[in-house]
């Protein structure tokens, strides 16, 4: 690939590229509106963009898709996406169609480097990060094969930490949020992390997003076994990040919480749970664990879950049990994983 990825330069830096080379701030703004509202595959494409313009851009930049190599479709309706990269890998993004929205779940890294027991794209390992231009292609080539359909929300849930590629991340997420682009709102962006505590403070000084912390156990001694990320940032580190993190009126955190047998299900691990988040008012995701080869956990039955569930809303707290979607097809939570590193 010669030539840099203009798809990842947000607004402002464009218009400042743009600029240094001669040309009128609003120009910036055509280019941007063809390549995120407007989805153009080449500069050519571009015709009410001055033809020197156009020149110019196909002599500095190019236009990055992913092309989709692979894909499947779950019994429950999810699909998932296998997307290929200029330099032979693959990502996986997840489509999630509800009642009222249709929701994408969207890599931030190729592997990933955290090692979470019940996480299949942890035993992978890393590769690299995605540049803000391949996050921003998975909601494109999405909606190219639904056209149907508009997606309406995005959650950084898929492959990767998206804390761990901070920068890259928050360039995406400013992407869509522009007036220029898909224009998605805060509240329409979900970011999960692990965990990393000073990330979490940086991203509340940074940009606006929801944000659900992968959480799964409420005590340090159970929370090592599954999240090595906890021997670095304990549980008092990270609900101390959590509230200083700022929200907007009416807005709250997610805690998602996936129920492993034999680990952390038992009526003792919920109440845990909730004197560790309580004061934070939060949302609480619980899932059975998807368990893979090789990671030696399985899920609790529903009886189970229900009685861990019953816990919280007796403790006042939101707690909504969410079923896995495209389990059938390895699309659910920690189960997106790609053979070529």
């Amino acid at each position: 690939m010669s030539g840099r990825d203009i798809k990842s330069l947000p607004l402002v830096a464009l218009e400042g590229e743009l600029v240094a080379r001669g040309q009128p701030p609003f120009r910036a703004r055509q280019v941007f509106t063809w390549l995120h509202r407007r989805d153009a595959a080449s500069f050519d494409e571009m015709t009410d963009v001055a033809k020197d313009l156009r020149a110019l851009l196909r002599e500095h930049y190019v236009i990055v898709r992913l092309p989709v190599v692979n894909q499947l479709r779950s019994e429950d309706r999810a699909c998932k996406l296998a997307l290929q990269t200029d330099d032979g890998r693959q990502v996986e993004c997840v489509l999630i169609p509800e009642a009222r929205r249709l929701t994408l779940c969207v890599s931030t890294q190729i592997g990933c480097r955290f090692g979470c027991g019940f996480c299949r794209t942890g035993a992978m390992g890393f590769a690299r990060n995605l540049t803000p231009g391949e996050i921003v292609e998975q909601l494109y080539a999405a909606q190219r094969t639904f056209p149907e359909q508009r997606i309406t929300n995005v959650v950084l849930m898929g492959m990767g930490e998206p804390l761990d590629n901070f920068d890259h991340v928050v360039d995406a997420i400013r992407i869509w949020r522009s007036d220029y682009g898909a224009n998605l709102s805060p509240r329409k962006i979900t970011l999960s992390t692990v965990g990393l505590a000073p990330e979490i403070d940086r991203l509340g000084q940074t940009i606006e997003v929801s944000l659900a912390i992968s959480l799964h156990a409420a005590d340090d001694e159970t929370r090592n076994k599954l999240m090595p990320i906890n021997k670095k940032y304990p549980l008092a580190e990270l609900m101390a990040a959590c509230e200083r993190y700022p929200l907007r009126h009416r807005r709250r955190l997610t805690f998602e919480y996936a129920l492993v047998a034999g680990v952390n299900d038992s009526p003792e691990h919920a109440r845990r749970l909730a004197n560790l988040v309580k004061s934070l008012r939060p949302k609480i995701n619980l899932i059975a664990c998807n368990p893979f080869a090789g990671s030696g956990f399985a899920a609790p039955d529903e009886d189970t879950i229900r009685r861990f569930q019953q816990v919280l809303i007796e403790k006042n707290l939101t707690a909504i049990v969410r079923k896995s979607r495209g389990r059938d097809i390895l699309a659910a939570c920690g189960q997106l994983a790609v053979n070529r590193l």
